[in-house]
């Protein structure tokens, strides 16, 4: 029952981390139309909240060692809870930005301490993490799949379309709220650990992070623009951008499992690359655009929980692997804000968007490199295989 419950606690709270940003992607238009933003200004309701992630998860850490692991992902989801409620009270592009930040910062605390969550109480069990990249996916593919039909069913209200993910948590937050009286079940401090800035290996995951989230969230934010401007509908459009969401979802599941079963990390790193590669050099070819989004989905799905799973497998202690999350995450969403940011900016530069695809080719041939240098090395005294059976 107890392992129940804490794997329900990590299933509710990933689920949270991604709504606030995908449910916007599909609206993207109508928010423009509604609000009067540029591409531009629209691209920051994406690229803040990402922007943010980085930039206060190195927070995280000095907050959990103050309130407690728990309280922190509490206080984290309370954030992300009360910034999209706002919401619902005025549609205005400032309200928008502001929120988008709020949120981000929630993330950013929740992020790289639920891989902490994971080490603390499934110690053995790394593949637990597939519960958490599955579960942000689910909550992904809940926000955009269903934007539109929620928008149509308000009647064109788009304040509560954007406002009604909040229940999501509010669910969060009551299973959550029984585990914040176990701060520290020893009674003595949490130990500290700083963040691995003297690591290479560090620095490596952090730039692999970084690019990958820079593909994820790019293609999260402008599949549906781009869809629009290649003359689908806005329902197909959205379509589109579910399945891409809906497919990582087995993926994030079987992949990281794989992983933990037979190791060859840098085999599936590769091949996950290849299939955004692939799906890239689908639409620049102009062949419809469904082959293209299953590549896409495919390649991000797999790639997501492997960069969440590499900061667990390579540490030895909750706080440890807290603090390597913290890092790969604070560095690796600043970089990878600068994705949907870059193609706004591009496409209104150049009313195209064939430069962008050009600049998400070269992206992903950079993390090929880098997944070639990460290899397969593991940690002493964990063997994946061993880590990844439950």
């Amino acid at each position: 029952m107890r392992t129940f419950y804490l794997l329900a606690a990590i299933f509710l709270a990933a689920l949270n981390l991604r709504p606030v940003i995908t449910s916007v992607a599909p609206l993207l238009q109508t928010i423009q139309a509604n609000t009067g933003m540029s591409g531009v200004a629209a691209s920051l309701l994406t690229t803040l909240p990402v922007l943010c992630m980085g930039v206060f998860a190195v927070v995280a850490t000095p907050i959990r060692d103050r309130i407690g692991l728990e309280r922190t992902i509490f206080l984290a989801l309370t954030l992300v809870t009360a910034a999209t409620a706002l919401r619902g009270l005025i549609g205005s592009e400032t309200l928008l930005i502001l929120t988008a930040v709020v949120a981000g910062i929630g993330i950013s605390l929740a992020g790289p301490l639920l891989s902490g969550f994971i080490k603390k109480y499934f110690p053995n069990h790394p593949g637990i993490v597939s519960v958490y990249s599955a579960s942000m996916t689910v909550g992904a593919a809940m926000a955009s799949g269903l934007s539109i039909p929620v928008y149509a069913r308000t009647g064109n209200n788009l304040p509560l379309t954007l406002a009604c993910w909040a229940v999501l948590g509010v669910l969060a937050l009551l299973i959550w709220a029984g585990l914040i009286r176990k701060r520290n079940e020893n009674g003595l401090p949490a130990s500290r650990s700083r963040l691995p800035i003297r690591s290479k290996r560090a620095w490596m995951l952090t730039f692999f992070f970084g690019l990958m989230a820079s593909m994820f969230y790019s293609l999260t934010a402008w599949i549906s623009p781009i869809a629009q401007s290649l003359g689908y509908s806005k329902t197909n459009a959205a379509l589109l951008l579910t399945v891409f969401t809906l497919i990582q979802i087995p993926v994030s599941v079987i992949v990281p499992s794989l992983v933990a079963r037979y190791g060859k990390r840098r085999l599936f790193l590769i091949l996950c690359s290849t299939c955004e590669l692939i799906g890239i050099l689908l639409l620049l070819s102009g062949l419809p655009l469904s082959v293209a989004v299953v590549c896409l989905g495919l390649g991000a799905g797999g790639l997501f929980p492997l960069a969440l799973m590499l900061p667990i497998v390579e540490t030895d202690s909750a706080e440890e692997a807290g603090s390597w999350s913290a890092m790969s995450q604070c560095g690796g969403y600043v970089i990878g804000a600068a994705g949907p940011f870059a193609i706004g900016l591009l496409h209104d530069a150049y009313n195209s968007f064939l430069p962008a695809f050009l600049m998400m080719l070269a992206v992903i041939l950079v993390m090929i490199g880098i997944q070639w240098r990460i290899g397969d090395k593991v940690r002493p005294g964990l063997s994946l295989q061993t880590a990844g059976s439950r």
